[in-house]
């Protein structure tokens, strides 16, 4: 448990916030104060570390903007694969971006979470969190304890909300694999009509070796664009175990992300997503 303490000193702190913050709430939201106070720490947390949420889209526009270069390359240092590494770390260095740096702002983002959300599902805060309640439901009430009374229609509401987002938030990563897809598409078959000749010369071998790694990476794609809009329902099935407090959570900042999702990942012609770019 060593290990941990530090992880759980900042759930103390944080549970210590949210208690201020619902005694501040009191007198406006009354017996709700509670769970009000959840919605507006989350929103705040998210908030915080929205910051690196902005730079990891930023990275990925720059990242997208390379692709047909990269894909140059690829096909032409197909054999040479240290020669292919040299060039595409000058490539992504002259652009000012990094394959890796993509990853930094969810690294960091992840100990925020971590804290959010052992605060809203455990007892670890040391605040009585799960104790309060909301339309009669203590916060620390799982689907399992029953549905009696207000916890039937609380929980219907909360599950329904997650659904919609999930149901939202997977259109619209269909429709981005699709427009992927159809990208590769078109950029395959250019660079296909422009090796054709390049291609006879050098023999049906290597051609044939090129066509079968390009299935194979198309096939890797698919099963991938296929899967990836399935994740958002796991917050659903996710909830389904969590005590209600914690399921506030989740539909808070499954809310929160969809907004930034639909904020930063908008066309690149508009002047909000342009503005992004340029900071």
């Amino acid at each position: 448990m060593l290990a941990f303490s530090p992880v759980h000193d900042a759930v103390g702190a944080a549970g210590t916030v949210l208690a201020h913050l619902t005694t501040l709430l009191e007198p406006i939201a009354g017996g709700a104060a509670t769970a009000v106070a959840i919605v507006l720490f989350t929103v705040a947390v998210r908030l915080a570390i929205s910051p690196l949420t902005v730079a990891q889209v930023r990275g990925e526009r720059r990242r997208a903007a390379l692709a047909p270069q990269v894909r140059d390359l690829q096909r032409r240092y197909a054999d040479d694969p240290a020669r292919l590494q040299t060039e595409l770390f000058a490539l992504y260095r002259s652009a000012g971006a990094n394959p890796v740096a993509g990853c930094l702002p969810v690294l960091l983002q992840a100990p925020f979470l971590l804290v959010t959300y052992r605060l809203f599902s455990t007892a670890e805060g040391g605040t009585g969190l799960l104790d309060e309640r909301l339309a009669g439901v203590p916060l620390g009430h799982h689907l399992g304890d029953g549905l009696a009374g207000a916890a039937g229609p609380l929980f219907a509401v909360l599950l329904a909300a997650l659904v919609a987002l999930a149901w939202w938030s997977s259109r619209r990563m269909r429709r981005a694999a699709a427009a992927t897809a159809a990208a590769s598409a078109t950029a395959a078959a250019t660079g296909s009509a422009a090796t054709a000749g390049s291609a006879a010369t050098a023999g049906s071998a290597a051609t044939a070796g090129s066509a079968g790694g390009a299935s194979t990476e198309g096939s890797a794609a698919a099963v991938v664009g296929r899967l990836l809009p399935l994740l958002p329902y796991t917050t659903v099935l996710v909830a389904l175990v969590l005590p209600l407090a914690a399921v506030l959570y989740l539909v808070t900042t499954t809310a929160w992300s969809a907004l930034e999702q639909a904020v930063l990942r908008r066309p690149q012609g508009d002047p909000a997503v342009v503005g992004i770019d340029r900071r």
